[in-house]
């Protein structure tokens, strides 16, 4: 009967999801339970930043300075019309403190590192290394993944801050340097609009969340791939729109929570 097996499939994916879920949660558990190791080999997690912060620091850096001077191109234009031209730098601050950049840096964190990371664990798997830890006594959790989680949580907040500098600095370049807003009112607005605990602090807590969301779902990806190509490539995609869609929903929740007073 067509209604009974498509009855089946739907619980079968809702069976596997929450297996999933529950699988998840207990990696992230374990890979806080066993973050010591990590911690007293510290060189390891440095190595991992390397890899995942300073490797990505190009697509960041270009990335955020062409949003700011697309955001100083666009906020000039609707700022015109009101003839308040000279909080053009408030705009692209507060966009990009608040918003934009924690965001952004995220997604690109996400398809850079958060993918490479997944296709590493993935081929470390699939290649019998993982395996090889464990029959050497050596636990995985401690030496591969914990180090690597807290590599993406550390670097995640310090990419976001480039993010939101160099694109302030691309505001800049096209709102005073190439279209001829008032230097002097440009940053002293931004000076005013932006609070060190409302604006920049609530961008930071927002980068943190997402650092650990996205290295948490790169991870677990990695580990639970499949030990075939064809594995280690569906689980690189899901790991790309898992992270996206949940920076994108997590944003909302603590955008809600963060700026309900406003």
């Amino acid at each position: 009967m067509p209604v009974i097996k498509n009855l089946r499939s739907i619980g079968h994916r809702t069976v596997n999801a929450v297996w999933r879920l529950g699988f998840a949660t207990r990696f992230f558990l374990m890979t806080l339970f066993y973050s010591g190791p990590s911690f007293r080999r510290f060189h390891l997690t440095i190595r991992e930043m390397f890899f995942t912060g300073v490797m990505s620091l190009i697509i960041i850096l270009v990335a955020g300075t062409f949003v700011g001077m697309v955001l100083g191109l666009q906020g000039y234009e609707t700022l015109k019309r009101y003839g308040s031209e000279s909080a053009l730098g408030s705009l692209v601050a507060l966009s990009l403190v608040r918003e934009l950049g924690p965001v952004l840096a995220a997604l690109l964190f996400a398809s850079r590192a958060g993918s490479a990371m997944t296709a590493e664990i993935g081929l470390m798997k699939a290649t019998e290394q993982i395996s090889a830890m464990e029959i050497m006594a050596v636990n995985p959790i401690a030496r591969v993944v914990a180090p690597r989680f807290w590599a993406g949580v550390i670097s995640m907040p310090l990419l976001s801050a480039l993010f939101s500098a160099l694109g302030v600095f691309g505001g800049y370049v096209v709102g005073v340097v190439m279209i001829g807003v008032d230097e002097g009112s440009f940053w002293s607005q931004m000076q005013a609009a932006v609070d060190f605990q409302h604006d920049i602090m609530n961008g930071v807590i927002k980068s943190v969340v997402f650092g650990v969301a996205v290295t948490v779902i790169s991870l677990f990806e990695g580990y639970d791939a499949p030990p075939t190509a064809e594995g280690v490539s569906g689980a690189t995609t899901r790991t790309v729109v898992e992270s996206s869609l949940a920076i994108l929903i997590l944003d909302f929740i603590l955008t809600a929570f963060m700026f309900r007073g406003d």
